[in-house]
């Protein structure tokens, strides 16, 4: 199984707030409405799929395209049957029940390019085909935000520095945004943009593999190594320690817990600013009419 910043595993989570507030009820009801595994699973699927036909269609014009369109980042780090390879190492991993594989940046990056792509495929799906979606078990109907997914269960975006993510990822592009300001101040104090961000590595402890993907460098046959551990090795239990206070959780809580009350409210944000939006669409919308009766 591949291992995220939390367990994929796990998909009926729950948040001693909850009961006490309705809307972090309503963010783990969502929660708990993902089936990880299978999202995962299929976007993996999907996205290896639709490039081996585009390899096989013999098109270098529409090949081309697709890593444009598909793999913005990881195209230029790896060449298609490079990727393709990855994904199978991905799959592979993803499908064993006996080990947990570490990834690098690079394939976060593979991982979040093809995880973005599905979504906005299976939310479409949704829509179009119910019943279709309702047979890959991924959310019981209910859309994927992959933005909030991403939040949880991403440790970083590092491998998107200087680059738009497309989405907001509060806490990633804030990340972003300050290790590429502190990158530039090295290269204008007259350093190489390598010398630059190594200086800055240690401070923001940056991978390795990120480095090498933000100096525009190829992807390695050591990099390619997906790194285990058995399943039976507690990799997530400090997430589920109850703090004394520390990190900004709250006595009694536990890291996870802090983690979706957090994620809770950057959804409830966006779900305010979507109603404010709505509420004042919905006002427009009254007082166009009220003027076109006069």
């Amino acid at each position: 199984m591949l291992a995220f910043a939390l367990d994929i595993t796990q998909n009926k989570p729950a948040n001693p707030k909850e009961s006490e507030n309705d809307e972090i009820k309503q963010y783990m009801d969502y929660q708990r409405k993902l089936n990880h595994v299978n999202l995962v699973k299929h976007s993996l699927e999907y996205v290896k799929n639709q490039l081996q036909e585009t390899i096989d269609s013999g098109d270098s014009e529409k090949l081309t395209q697709f890593l444009q369109n598909f793999f913005p980042i990881s195209s230029q780090f790896a060449d298609a049957e490079t990727l393709v390879q990855m994904l199978r190492k991905l799959l592979n991993a993803q499908n064993s029940s006996n080990n947990w594989y570490r990834m690098n940046s690079f394939y976060h990056s593979v991982v979040f390019e093809s995880m973005n792509e599905f979504v906005q495929f299976y939310n479409r799906m949704l829509v179009e085909s119910p019943e279709k979606a309702k047979e890959m078990e991924v959310s019981e109907a209910a859309e994927v935000d992959f933005e909030d997914w991403s939040y949880l269960y991403f440790p970083d975006m590092d491998f998107h520095v200087g680059k738009s993510l497309g989405y907001t990822h509060y806490p990633f592009a804030k990340r972003n945004k300050t290790i590429e300001e502190k990158w530039q101040e090295g290269i204008k104090e007259g350093k190489s943009r390598s010398e630059a961000l190594k200086a800055i590595q240690a401070d923001f402890e940056i991978d390795d593999s990120s480095v090498k993907i933000l100096l525009g460098q190829k992807v390695s046959p050591q990099d390619l190594e997906l790194l285990y551990t058995s399943v039976e090795n507690p990799i997530y239990e400090a997430l589920t320690e109850v703090e004394d206070g520390r990190w900004g959780v709250m006595d009694g809580e536990s890291l996870l817990d802090h983690t979706y009350y957090m994620g809770a409210h950057l959804k409830v944000w966006e779900w305010r600013k979507r109603e404010e939006v709505e509420a004042e669409t919905e006002t427009v919308m009254s007082q166009l009419n009220k003027s076109s009766q006069k």
